[in-house]
């Protein structure tokens, strides 16, 4: 099926015998369909009976699925695809299952993979007839739904909505399958989504599953406690939600406890006649209220009013007549809610009656008289609110709707251009600006529409400042996009605009966390939604307000320069909250330190007019960056002061202090008197005179002291004389002693050295048949090679009416020999057809023809006896050295198609033990993790010689548990060993490789997900790469922490846990180093080191041991690869090997070539140079892992010792001679005798048959059959076949027996061009 056609199927299910699949486009280019089969039971198959297009408002995309068997429906969240959210970006629309299945007569497949043959995007095919959903409209539209669950509870049907930003909705639709407004039953407070499948707990129908991201929650189904009165309960028609008159509340089912006598819970099914009637009557004069109660029971009852604020009885009645209840009560008791209780012998009534002035008004006046508001668009006075969007009304202008409409008048179209600001927080906006035109109506009021099952809010506004400007009031919400229109009453709305209310603001982290107390220094809070608050206010620790400033640019930072602090010295620390609407949020802290101090300065003249100032700054917790730092320089020139601002060129750290390297460069060319120099650094608001360095001496006393000093000069000249030629003695006996303990430590190392080889490494990891064969081929090609694994899954020769008629007539043609052969002469004579263009015509060949080799391997055959009458008369040595013709690459393809298996089952083990034993060998010792330099290596090139003493860590490493590694048995807490010297990206993947050997699985995390802390009691301290803590050194260059950096000893605990921000672990730039330092930097090393010199003198060739030993330790296992490639196992070779040797002795014999050397050569350049090289140096042709730049030095090292031993000149080595060469130097002479036996053994072996020849070829195509797609190489070999058409046709016309070819030819082309004409390819 090509990729245009892939589909997304989203669930199945079984009702009334028939199986449905949902499903849609991948590209969302057409409405989603259901594909619906019939069970047949006699033969256990599927009958495909056909599909229906899923018409949900024209969404193209299906999100989740549900099917409520109760009710014969299936449930849909849809959506349009597009990213950006809006309030209808979703939708839920359901559909009747017997109207799906109804009228699909003449739509049935005999199978799904007819289905899918014959599967077309066009709806206005027979088949593809509509599904309508239910009412013939989407029941239900929302910004951002996700899943749905559906259930039939009391005969209601009840949906549970997922929505992307964390929130469970629950849905309740009535007789007319009409959605109520949503209930929100949970929101994340992380706002993860929630995962496309939802379901009850199978043990407790109460509770739903909620799953988002790695967590699953278990939910209450109901919020039934929000309802205050038994009314309110039962008229919410929610059915699992009842009254419990014991416990005076709304509760499921299961929080109500029962009596065997009593009908304690009260549901839908009984309505509100399950609730007590209560009517109220008021008598001013006497300041009393009237409560009656009407029960439906006769028998012994009790009356009884409770306060539910005081718990005090207000009123209580024993057997009150005709169960009614009535008590006069005080006014002034009355503050909030009374609870009334009717009980009998055989039941239990109760209510709560809530309270208040303002419901009892019902004009505006007496409702302000009241201290109340009126709600002047339901007419009805209610409770002042003192949230947002509280406003006075106005009784005096409160008149009715229609006489405000004047039919007569046609007003201008409002219209909005923007609202600021777009995104609100759920206490709602006060103040929000509305931009737009034609703001002129009398009575102007917004429209404010979320999900569409809900009522709308509208607000009237709240002042217009002009035409083009408003200002509203926007009401608290819950979390949602919606859309707001304007309008006057009694108008139709504008054109909408979009409103986010989304979460509180959150701060995740503050950059950087310290300021100075002058202040001024620029930072950036990290958060979520800072946009939506009002102010943010940083507060002194006695909380008085520093500053506050808005924060309305971006969401996710917000930036701002840090207030001055006026406090005594000392670290503070200062709170920085967040005001939304009044409200205040903690958003983190912020250190104030006291400010930096300048110590004094240095002042270089000598290159004048450029100059050079060094400032030396006392060492401090601010990590002052160079752009931060602003010098300048004043002086004093010709009795005018002249400034000079300098450039910070770098920050070096040391133990004591920190020094400022700045350079300027000035114009003038005068003399600086260096008396007036004033040096200033400014950081922030914090301006500093730096002094200069003081002198503790005067030049009197100079004068004074001079001929005492001359004097003791020339006495102590003479002795430090002798001490200097003492101490170079003692100098170069150190050097001598550190040359001897270097050379006796190699010496040491390489007789105790011991093969090193690995026990256990696992399984191999194989890269299947067609990922070896496409390296193989194209080993550049990167990700290109996908558009040949994507298989037909039929044969070229399959049916015509189904396949590619130029595809299948190009292949038809190059199964002709003649024309094969005669096509790739004439293009090899073709000047632009290059050496890549022989080496991809080869490969597009080999795939093209993979089903059929003993035709290819004809082919072959055919190509090399022509190649060698092209050589066999100039330099037949040379034949199938190098890859210049199309045979050459097509021997290699050959031999990696026919050789596959013998390299998987017989030397692949052995080449993985190499790979995986030298990867070992190298991390052994210190590595470079810049430079990949390794003290363990075989490649000279590669040896780091740089390093210092190193020693081994042993860390108790105890590892979090994460969703990928929580099965049974996994050992949480190992030893893993790391060098002092080893970078902490360094010890991370030793611990990994460390978890992996030890549990037989990977940990489960990435290395950029991975963080690492040294454990110390209860403290955890992160270990980074880079940190705060990390040296600069004095050119820029940033060293690397290490573990012997943060000072960590044996058995110290180290923690592996999950990062909640993913850093990349990338390579690192040239402004940073590991163990090789910049020179300067050495020299300094040099200076503080144990011994004054020791490491001055370190040379290259000290250390070349290194590459001997590490050639020790891989020995046996080198040996081992090489005897598994030229020995004979069982006696028997490789049907490859054999023919091809063969077929090359009978061409020597044939062309009479009598210098035995020849044939060696043509039997190494086919076979090592052209197919086993190649493999040894590229592990990532066979093994799905990463081959590093250092481990391609070390397998060149080998390789090139492999082919060593196939060459028959001796090799003269002198003291000159490349380490790569000298390596194996003394074991090539024993490995050229092994190879010139396994020579002999192939050619001793009984010849191969014709039929045994190609019956192995036969099994190797049938093999890997439909592997690739042919029909892509079959298009690339056209390609130049169409760039060289004249060349060929010509060609064609001059060779006889080929001119039923050139018809086949131009039938080819005429395809091939209307295939291009109608877009196919």
């Amino acid at each position: 099926m090509a990729k245009e056609n892939f589909l997304f199927f989203v669930d199945v299910f079984l009702w009334n015998k028939h199986f449905f699949f949902p499903y849609y486009h991948y590209n969302l280019s057409m409405e989603p369909r259901m594909l619906i089969s019939k069970q047949d039971l006699s033969n256990n198959d599927f009958q495909f009976h056909g599909q229906k297009v899923l018409q949900c408002d024209r969404r193209t995309q299906i999100l989740s699925s549900a099917y409520i068997q109760e009710r014969a429906l299936w449930v849909g969240i849809f959506a349009s695809g597009k990213v950006d959210l809006a309030p209808t970006s979703t939708a839920l629309c359901i559909f009747d299952l017997s109207q799906v299945v109804y009228n699909l007569e003449g739509c049935s497949y005999s199978s799904f993979t007819e289905f899918i043959a014959g599967f077309s995007p066009d709806p206005t095919k027979s088949c593809d007839r509509i599904a309508w959903p239910v009412n013939n409209a989407t029941s239900l539209s929302h910004s951002n739904l996700a899943s749905v669950y559906g259930i039939v509870i009391l005969n209601k049907t009840v949906l549970f909505l997922g929505t992307g930003n964390g929130q469970l909705l629950k849905v309740i639709l009535d007789e007319n399958m009409e959605p109520n407004c949503p209930d929100i039953l949970y929101e994340i407070a992380k706002e993860t989504a929630i995962f496309h499948k939802l379901e009850l707990d199978p043990t407790d129908e109460d509770y739903i599953y909620l799953p988002s991201n790695n967590e699953i929650r278990r939910i209450q189904v109901a919020n039934c406690s929000k309802h205050v009165s038994c009314k309110d309960c039962l008229s919410a028609m929610d059915p699992h939600c009842g009254w419990c008159h014991s416990k005076t509340s709304c509760t499921l089912k299961g929080e109500c406890s029962f009596t065997n006598n009593s009908e304690n819970w009260a549901s839908i099914v009984h309505g509100t006649d399950k609730c007590l009637k209560i009517y109220t009557s008021s008598k001013p004069d006497r300041g009393e209220i009237s409560v009656t109660a009407v029960g439906n029971s006769l028998g012994n009852s009790t009356c009884k009013v409770i306060s539910t604020t005081t718990k005090k009885p207000l009123c209580e009645k024993v057997n009150p007549d005709n169960t009614n209840c009535s008590c006069h009560l005080n006014k002034t008791e009355l503050i909030d809610k009374v609870q009334v209780l009717l009980r009998s012998d055989s039941w239990h009534l109760s209510e709560i009656l809530e309270f208040n002035a303002c419901s009892s008004q019902k004009i505006c006046s007496e409702c302000d008289r009241a201290g109340c508001t009126w709600n002047d668009r339901e007419n009805k006075c209610v409770v002042s609110s003192s949230g947002t969007c509280k406003r006075k009304v106005d009784c005096s202008k409160i008149i009715s709707a229609s006489n405000r409409i004047d039919t007569l008048r046609m007003p201008k179209p409002m219209s909005i251009t923007s609202i600021e600001p777009a995104w609100i927080s759920p206490l709602g906006k006060s103040g929000v600006l509305v931009i737009g035109e034609n703001f002129t109506g009398s009575n102007i009021l917004m429209e404010i529409t979320g999900t569409s099952s809900c009522k709308p809010d509208v607000i009237s506004v709240t002042e217009i400042l002009n035409h083009t400007h408003m200002k509203f009031c926007l009401p608290p919400s819950h979390k949602e996009v919606k859309s707001v229109c304007i309008k006057e009453e009694g108008f139709q709305c504008s054109s909408s605009k979009t409103v986010h209310y989304v979460s509180f603001p959150e701060c995740f982290e503050i950059l950087p966390n310290i300021s100075w107390k002058s202040g001024g220094r620029n930072i950036t809070i990290r958060g979520k939604y800072l946009n939506i608050t009002d102010t943010v206010i940083i507060l002194d620790e006695s909380g008085q307000i520093l500053t506050q400033f808005t924060c309305h640019r971006s969401g996710d930072e917000c930036k701002f320069t840090t207030p001055a602090l006026t406090s005594e010295k000392g670290t503070k620390m200062a709170n920085i909250v967040l005001n939304v609407e009044g409200k205040h949020f903690p958003c983190i802290t912020l250190q104030y330190d006291p400010d930096p101090q300048f110590i004094h300065y240095e002042l270089t003249l000598d290159l004048d007019p450029e100059l050079e100032l060094k400032i030396h700054k006392q060492n401090d917790n601010l990590n002052i960056t160079r752009s931060e730092i602003e010098v300048f320089l004043s002086y004093m020139d010709s009795k005018e002061r002249e400034n000079l601002t300098f450039t910070v060129q770098d920050i070096l750290n040391t133990k004591d202090h920190s020094i400022i390297h700045c350079r300027t460069k000035r114009k003038k060319t005068s003399k600086i008197d260096t008396s007036s120099v004033k040096v200033y650094v400014n950081v922030g608001k914090f301006l500093h005179e730096v002094p200069t360095e003081t002198l503790n001496y005067t030049f009197l006393y100079v004068l004074l002291l001079i001929p005492v000093v001359i004097a003791i000069a020339i006495f102590v000249t003479q002795r430090k004389s002798k001490q200097l030629h003492r101490k170079l003695s003692e100098h170069l006996e150190l050097l001598e002693c550190e040359l001897r303990k270097e050379i006796r430590y190699g010496f040491v190392e390489l007789q105790v050295e011991k093969s090193d080889v690995v026990d256990s490494f696992g399984t191999i990891p194989f890269l299947d048949y067609k990922h070896f064969v496409l390296r193989t081929f194209f080993p550049e090609a990167g990700g290109t090679l996908s558009i040949f694994m994507e298989d037909s899954n039929e044969p070229l020769s399959g049916v015509p009416n189904h396949k590619d008629e130029s595809s299948i007539a190009l292949y038809a043609l190059i199964n002709n020999k003649n024309f094969l052969v005669t096509l790739i002469h004439t293009l090899e004579k073709q000047k632009t057809f290059s050496v890549k263009d022989r080496c991809l015509f080869a490969s597009f060949l080999t795939i093209a023809l993979q089903r059929n080799l003993v035709y290819l391997t004809n082919i072959l055959e055919v190509l090399t006896r022509d190649l060698m009458e092209q050589s066999s008369n100039v330099h037949p040595k040379l034949m199938l050295r190098r890859t210049e013709s199309v045979v050459e690459k097509l021997l290699t393809n050959w031999m990696s198609v026919c050789l596959s298996g013998f390299l998987r089952e017989t030397v692949g083990e052995p080449f993985y033990m190499l790979v995986t034993t030298l990867n070992q060998r190298i991390n052994k010792g210190p590595v470079d993790v810049i430079t990949c330099k390794a003290l363990y290596t075989l490649n000279e090139d590669w040896l780091l010689w740089q390093v210092t003493e190193f020693s081994t860590v042993v860390l108790d490493v105890v590892f979090e548990k994460i969703q990928e590694n929580e099965s049974e048995g996994t050992t949480m807490k190992i030893q893993v060993n790391v060098l002092d010297c080893d970078t902490i990206g360094q010890a991370k993947e030793k611990i990994l490789q460390a978890f992996l050997n030890k549990n037989g699985f990977p940990f489960g995390l990435q290395l950029s997900e991975m963080g690492l802390a040294l454990q110390s009691g209860t403290q955890a301290k992160e270990l980074l790469d880079v940190d705060s803590s990390t040296v600069i050194l004095q050119d820029g260059i940033t060293k690397l922490n290490t573990i012997g950096h943060y000072g960590i000893l044996d058995e110290a605990t180290i923690k592996v846990f999950k990062k909640e921000v993913q850093l990349s672990d990338g390579e690192y730039a040239d402004d940073y180093c590991h163990l090789i330092l910049p020179d300067s930097e050495a020299a300094k090393e040099t200076q503080g080191a144990k011994h004054t010199g020791k490491q001055k003198f370190k040379v290259k060739e000290m250390y070349l041991t290194k590459l001997l030993s590490t050639k020790v330790a891989i020995h046996s296992v080198v040996e081992k690869l090489f005897r598994s490639i030229w020995t004979l196992p069982n006696n028997k070779a490789p049907v490859a090997i054999k023919y091809f040797f063969d077929f090359l002795d009978a061409q020597v014999e044939n062309k009479k070539i009598t210098d035995p050397d020849v044939i060696h050569i043509w039997k190494t350049n086919s076979l090592p140079l052209r197919f086993w090289v190649n493999i040894l140096k590229n592990p990532q042709f066979v093994f799905d892992i990463k081959k590093t730049p250092h481990i391609d030095g070390c397998l060149s090292v080998i390789a090139q010792a492999f082919m060593d031993a196939f060459s028959l000149s001796e090799q003269q080595l002198g003291k000159e001679a490349p380490t790569n060469k000298l390596l194996y130097a003394k074991d090539i002479p024993l490995y050229r005798e092994e190879v010139k036996a396994f020579y002999k053994a192939i050619k001793d072996l009984p010849s191969l048959s014709t039929s045994e020849l190609e019956e192995f070829l036969t099994q190797e195509s049938k093999k890997h059959e439909n592997e690739f797609n042919e029909a892509v190489a079959l298009n690339k070999i056209y390609q130049y076949i169409a760039r060289y058409f004249d060349e060929i046709l010509n060609k064609l016309d001059k060779e006889r027996g080929l001119e039923e070819a050139q018809k086949q030819l131009l039938n080819v082309k005429d395809l091939f061009d209307t295939k291009k004409k109608c877009k196919w390819i």
